[in-house]
């Protein structure tokens, strides 16, 4: 099973943790949205393989993850 994780850099995007989280999409089961408010970071760990969700979040930060990895889950 893969498992991909996404990290936003807040400090120079177009948004903040709190409009974020006031615009979050449901999604699918096993899936994560993440925060570190004191780094400012935002993110999302997907085990579905679905990322469809994540275009309402990039046009409210106004860019790609900084940080896009797929890693293999260890059983």
């Amino acid at each position: 099973m893969t498992v991909r994780l996404l990290l936003w850099n807040l400090a120079d995007s177009k948004t903040n943790l709190d409009e974020l989280r006031a615009n979050l999409p449901d999604l699918p089961e096993g899936d994560q949205w993440i925060s570190d408010p004191a780094s400012e970071r935002f993110g999302l760990i997907s085990l579905s393989g679905s990322l469809e969700e994540i275009g309402r979040i990039r046009e409210l930060i106004g860019k790609d993850p900084e940080i896009g990895e797929e890693f293999e889950l260890e059983n």
